[in-house]
């Protein structure tokens, strides 16, 4: 598969399509939320955060939908094999979340009752400072955590839908390097040592749709270790999303298949992965601890969710000729549907 970089300039044209589908390693493409053409609130917009070790993890959300807004908390706790959601909709935000425009500068400070989100850029570094009360149970809580690159590298594409003025730009930041805490009640976790990943995107979506997508960030045998793997979402002929980070090195990876055990005709998604590719470069099994499932049909709005946290094994062929091992890392790997 031959795949397109994109060179540095303006995301879209005159008319609101993209003018050029690809990849690249850092955000080339200026994205302008008034160079949008579509008529009516269907601009999505986001910055989604998880940072996790090998006993729990934590999600952050931040999302302006147009017609809707949308914050969200997800503790995971690998041990006990739980989660716990907190998240908050309101209606018709249509811009007024002002989230940045790009990843590299600007900063989400996003408050209202009993909730307090600010993602912050401090000198290179990510300062996620979040406040939910009542959390769980009577419980508040409360994270703050710094975020710092470890690598320079980032995964980034942009994609065409086939319907015009439609399209996903989106930028996947793995092996952010975490400092910090997170409370709840009167428990602390402590998430220094911690990696995590930022899923920043900016878009126009068709009216349904379903993705996969697998991360993982983290450190083996001493060695910085992250992946993004993911297919589905758009016409993806002129590159894929998948990427490799070893150590300061990155490489690009073609295609990639999911797939998912079935029970009949119910996928089992507790039950064992294959995530592997045509071309061989990719042949891993998941084996999962946990699903995070989230389901919602309200009128013409209908999202179905699994993130399943859990241990990747198997290999990366790379494009040097050898083969590189992944032995129980954790990640997650996701299949989500929308109609929105």
């Amino acid at each position: 598969m031959s795949q397109t970089r994109l060179t540095k300039g303006p995301l879209l044209d005159l008319k609101g399509n993209l003018i050029e589908a690809g990849y690249s390693t850092y955000l080339a493409k200026d994205y302008f939320r008034d160079q949008v053409k579509v008529k009516g609130m269907r601009i999505k917009e986001w910055d989604y955060y998880y940072i996790g070790n090998d006993e729990f993890g934590i999600a952050f959300t931040v999302a302006d939908n147009s017609y809707m807004w949308l914050t969200s908390v997800t503790f995971f706790d690998f041990t006990s094999k739980n989660e716990i959601t907190n998240t908050k909709m309101g209606w018709l935000s249509n811009g007024k979340l002002k989230l940045p425009r790009t990843s590299t500068k600007g900063n989400i400070r996003f408050h209202k009752k009993n909730q307090k989100f600010e993602f912050l850029i401090e000198k290179n570094k990510r300062h996620l400072n979040v406040n939910i009360k009542n959390f769980r149970k009577g419980e508040d809580l409360t994270a703050d955590l710094i975020l710092e690159p470890t690598i320079k590298d980032s995964m980034v594409i942009a994609t065409p839908f086939l319907k015009k003025k439609h399209f996903y730009y989106n930028q996947k930041i793995n092996l952010l390097k975490s400092t910090g805490k997170v409370l709840i009640g009167d428990k602390i976790f402590d998430f220094n040592n911690s990696y995590g990943v930022l899923d920043w995107g900016r878009g126009v979506w068709t009216y349904k749709n379903t993705w996969y997508w697998s991360s993982l960030s983290g450190v083996q045998d001493k060695i910085k270790i992250g992946f993004n793997l993911g297919y589905g979402f758009g016409d993806t002929s002129k590159a894929t999303e998948n990427m490799l980070f070893i150590g300061d090195k990155t490489y690009k990876l073609e295609d990639v298949e999911f797939i998912i055990p079935k029970e009949g005709k119910k996928e089992n998604f507790l039950g064992e992965w294959k995530i592997q590719s045509k071309s061989k470069d990719i042949d891993l099994v998941f084996r999962p601890i946990l699903d995070r499932h989230s389901k919602t049909n309200v009128i013409i709005i209908e999202s179905n969710q699994h993130q399943v946290f859990g241990k990747f094994y198997g290999q990366f062929k790379l494009s040097d000729g050898n083969n590189f091992q992944i032995d129980g890392m954790i990640g997650f790997a996701e299949k989500v549907y929308n109609r929105w």
